[in-house]
């Protein structure tokens, strides 16, 4: 897998990409990430990228064309333009089911703006998905995109286990269930004793259980579409009844 990152600040997107599983994936050449930087695609003699948004109104704007000309130096040797996916906060709310469709992709691109945004002249000639981390602004499109790049990297085969994968959060629509590890009594809280058992069927049920009630509680809309056996929605009814008799 490559991501071509298209951005202002190379250096930002290098050092992130280096480290922990992302960086351990890129020596095994399971991921690619190119930073290019756009500046390197500005006519000025001065390498500005910038200039000031027709109409008025506050900040500057990335101009157009060291955008396409750097799109281009990326695209013009491939036979099949990858995806261009713009970081802004006006495009569709990332979540994993995007990760897993975009790990399914040989090549992606992905366009970091800054200052006040990009000339929309370009972005409607190369953008293909305009997508979001959250409603929410940031200085740069660096840190999102780099958040994109983990997540869908984590889906991608052998840069984690399979076992690792499909336990964590979202990945089943469900939320991860609590973890513990040494000591067995921390401060006076003690590790749950299902877990000291031994029984591996019987903390499969509890991790299951935790993972359900973590999800019911926290973020229920994950329920609608989680692949519930008849054992799990039983448990649900089970923690709806009881949170409907301390209401009363």
């Amino acid at each position: 897998m490559i991501f071509h990152v298209m951005t202002l600040f190379p250096e930002l997107i290098e050092t992130c990409a280096g480290s922990s599983i992302l960086g351990r994936a890129r020596e095994r050449s399971l991921v690619e990430v190119r930073p290019v930087n756009i500046r390197d695609y500005s006519k000025d003699k001065h390498k500005h990228v910038d200039d000031y948004p027709y109409g008025g109104g506050a900040g500057m704007l990335m101009k157009a064309e060291p955008v396409y000309d750097c799109w281009r130096a990326i695209t013009d040797p491939m036979e099949k333009k990858p995806r261009v996916l713009y970081m802004t906060p006006q495009g569709k709310r990332f979540d994993q089911e995007d990760a897993k469709r975009y790990a399914r992709e040989e090549e992606l691109i992905i366009l970091c703006g800054h200052y006040e945004g990009i000339d929309e002249r370009v972005l409607q000639m190369i953008v293909t998905d305009e997508v979001s981390i959250g409603d929410f602004v940031v200085t740069g499109g660096e840190l999102p995109a780099m958040l994109l790049i983990d997540a869908v990297s984590r889906m991608i085969p052998g840069v984690l286990s399979e076992h690792s994968a499909e336990e964590e959060s979202f990945y089943s629509h469900l939320l991860e269930y609590p973890q513990y590890t040494r000591p067995e009594e921390f401060m006076g809280l003690r590790v749950p004793e299902v877990l000291l058992s031994g029984h591996h069927k019987n903390v499969e049920i509890w991790r299951r259980q935790e993972s359900l009630k973590r999800t019911y509680l926290r973020r229920p809309e994950l329920l609608r579409n989680a692949d519930l056996q008849k054992e799990d929605r039983r448990f649900l009814r089970s923690l709806e009844e009881q949170n409907n008799d301390r209401k009363e």
